[in-house]
This record gives structure tokens, C-alpha cells and sequence, in this order.
């Protein structure tokens, strides 16, 4: 008897366990394709289609849905919503998809948590910020200080145990990310046992990937128009990738600086005056924090845009951390720069008690992570078509090559 391939099976819980993450209607969409020409991220070589992704959890199909990298290629420009004859908002359909991806990628089960239950992703942030009290409570040669006299901001929060306390959270974040970014791997191009994808092709697209992490490129071109870079953006059409550019530029640049160059970004003293780099690039990647957290709240307050139509849980939460990890931020440097050790002391604690829930829970767990699935989305569906492409070459040439030793 013929060995049936797990994947044939349907999976009647599909459907329910997808609906936990967020609205998916099966029942209005028609199927008209409406979705995917109205997109201007699909074309000849990458084809966006939220009604196959539809149509594999309508069937049961989990390998299927889980081996397809289409909900990574939608950047949630919400015209397909807006087109839409049913108002099956595949727009809101790619983005529960996203969070349901989030969830399968990850092996601790944690974003599955997470995204389904408020009270664990709180519970989650109030117990790890009260690991950090603990810890630095208990930690030697720190604790809680009553008075700060003759000691300065540098004796009470030594910059060694700083900067060891960034480099374990890097590294946490690091090996928890890439460990899903490998199962996304095995989940999408390892699925299909078909294919044979050349080593080179890991090689040549790289590049690629890069390009697209650093600056989400795919996501500026989420309007079909012919004008020009420059003339769009006098017409405000890239204000929003623009804003999403500018935040995470904001964002890496502190994270880069505090993590790996502490003690060039602290300095020694307070002597650095507003014009040195050091002052320049902590004001910059600050005020990009601040506008654009701000900015995101703003439209997730007054749902003016599709895209902030829908607004889950965590989405709130970390926007909402981000600028509190911002505000304790500055409120540190307030401290440093005005001489009060023992103030910017606690707001250093409360700075931790926010930023290390926020990078260790909301990061890799939450939508953060998707600023590294997509750019591998993208890696992966070039290798995946070209790797197509050759052997369907292949397979051209050993058909002509029969037909002429036939003849």
C-alpha cells in the first residue's frame, strides 16, 4: 500500500487554532483574485495571494500553510481590504497569519502564550521585570543605595556589570532569533523534498537579504505608481515607511551603541558637548524613538489607516514599552548630566525593569520579530524560485536531449 505523506491529511483544528490569533473570516471570501492584483508588492516573479494561505487552512492543510512564506511578502498596505467586494479583509487575514507564524517558528511555545492570552503576556512582563529587581537587589556590591554621597553615577551602576548585562541580553536575543529563523528554515525550504536548491543560491542572494533588513525596501513599494523615488515622497506617499525606516534606525543605532560600544557612547565623564558624534547619533536615534512611537500610537488610537484598523494586544504593549524604555532612557541622562547619582541610580533599575521585558518577550516573541522574518521570507522565496527555475532548465535539456537521441 501506497504511503500516504502526512500533509494530505486535513487537520480540522486548523481553522479554530488559526482564529486565535486574530480575525480570519473563511466565509466571505469569494476567491476573485481581487486581492492579489490589487497588490503592488505582486508581479511576475513574486506573487502575493492571501486565498491560497486562506484555502490551506479552510482545508486543514498545516504543512502546506506552514511551508508558504506569502503572509511575510504582504506588507499590510491595505488596499486588498479596501478593494475587497466581501470586506474579507485579507489584509488583516495575512496579518493573523504572521502572528500565527511567529508562533509555529518558535520552540519554547512562548509567542503562542503570548498572542493568546493577555494575562500571560503580562504576567510574563511583570515577572521578568521583577527578576531584574531581585537580581540587581541581590547582585554584589550593589543593592539599593540610600545615599550617594561622595560617589558618583559610574560607582553606583559600574559600567563593567552594565555592559555584561547588555551582552547576555544580546546574546539571549541572538541565539533565541536565529534558532527560529532555522525553523522557518526547515518549515519552508526544507518542506519540499523536491527541490533541489544549489549551494551558490545561499550565497548570491545574501546580499539581498541584507539590503531588505536594513532598510525594508519592499515595504516602500507597497503602492502601484510609476512616478519617481522623489516626487512620491513630496506627495507623502512614503510617509509611513519612511516613519517605520526612521524608528528602527532610531531603534538598532542605540541598541548597536549601548550593547557593543558602551563605553565610547558613555565616556568617562559628562564632558561631551552636544556637537561630539558620541552626542549626536544618542540625540538622533532618541528623537526617532519618541516620534515614532508616538506617531504609531496616534494612528493605533484613531484607526484612520487599515493597517491600524485591527490592533492586537501585543502590538499595544510594545509600542507602549518602547517609549517607556525611550522616556526612562532620557530621564537617565537627565541625571547623569545634572549630577543627582542616586536619582538616575533607581531610574537606571526602573530603565532595566522596562527595556529587558521589552527586548526579552516583545522581540523575539511579538511583532518585532517579523523585522527579521521578512527580509528571510524574501531570501527564501528567491532561492526557492530560482532554485525552480533551474531545475526546470534542467529538466528542458534532458527532454531535448531525448528528443534528438530518439531522432
Amino acid at each position: 500500500m501506497k504511503k500516504v505523506e502526512m500533509e494530505e491529511w486535513a487537520d480540522p483544528e486548523l481553522l479554530k487554532e488559526v482564529r486565535k490569533y486574530g480575525k480570519f473570516d473563511t466565509n466571505a471570501c469569494l476567491n476573485c483574485g481581487g486581492c492579489t492584483i490589487t497588490c503592488a508588492l505582486s508581479s511576475n516573479e513574486t506573487i502575493v495571494s492571501p486565498r491560497i494561505c486562506l484555502q490551506y487552512v479552510r482545508t486543514g492543510l498545516r504543512k502546506r500553510l506552514l511551508s508558504s512564506l506569502d503572509p511575510w511578502l504582504c506588507y499590510y498596505c491595505g488596499s486588498c481590504s479596501t478593494s475587497c467586494p466581501r470586506q474579507a479583509d485579507p489584509g488583516e487575514t495575512m496579518m493573523t497569519l504572521r502572528r500565527y507564524f511567529t508562533a509555529q517558528y518558535d520552540w519554547t511555545g512562548l509567542a503562542k502564550k503570548l498572542y493568546t492570552s493577555k494575562v500571560w503576556e503580562f504576567a510574563a512582563i511583570f515577572l521578568l521585570a521583577g527578576i531584574v529587581f531581585l537580581v540587581w537587589t541581590l547582585l554584589p556590591g550593589l543593592g539599593l543605595p540610600t545615599t550617594s554621597d561622595g560617589m558618583s553615577f559610574n560607582d553606583l551602576a559600574p559600567a563593567k556589570i552594565v555592559h555584561f548585562v547588555d551582552m547576555v541580553v544580546a546574546i539571549l536575543l541572538a541565539g533565541l532569533l536565529l534558532s527560529f529563523v532555522f525553523n522557518m528554515y526547515l518549515k519552508t525550504l526544507k518542506s519540499d523534498k523536491s527541490l533541489k536548491i544549489p549551494l551558490k543560491l545561499y550565497i548570491t542572494e545574501m546580499g539581498n537579504m541584507v539590503f531588505n533588513f536594513l532598510f525594508q525596501w519592499r515595504f516602500s513599494q507597497c503602492e502601484k505608481d510609476t512616478k519617481s523615488f522623489f516626487i512620491r515622497l513630496r506627495e507623502g506617499k512614503y510617509n509611513y515607511w519612511i516613519i517605520h525606516f526612521l524608528l528602527m534606525s532610531g531603534y538598532a543605532l542605540l541598541f548597536l551603541m549601548i550593547v557593543f560600544f558602551l563605553s565610547w557612547f558613555q565616556g568617562k565623564d559628562e564632558s561631551y558637548h552636544w556637537w561630539n558624534i558620541q552626542r549626536i547619533l544618542g540625540f538622533y536615534g532618541t528623537i526617532m524613538l519618541i516620534f515614532g512611537t508616538i506617531y504609531f500610537l496616534i494612528r493605533r488610537i484613531k484607526k484612520d489607516t487599515e493597517k491600524s484598523k485591527f490592533s492586537h494586544a501585543t502590538d499595544w504593549t510594545f509600542i507602549i514599552l518602547l517609549l517607556l524604555t525611550t522616556l526612562t532612557g532620557i530621564a537617565i541622562f537627565i541625571c547623569r548630566i545634572t549630577n543627582a547619582p542616586l536619582v538616575g541610580f533607581y531610574m537606571y533599575l526602573i530603565h532595566l525593569m522596562v527595556a529587558i521585558p521589552m527586548l526579552m518577550i516583545e522581540v523575539p516573541f511579538s511583532k518585532w520579530a517579523h523585522l527579521a522574518y521578512r527580509p528571510v521570507a524574501i531570501y527564501f522565496y528567491r532561492i526557492k524560485e530560482k532554485a525552480f527555475q533551474l531545475q526546470q532548465q534542467k529538466l528542458n535539456k534532458l527532454s531535448t536531449t531525448e528528443v534528438k537521441n530518439v531522432g
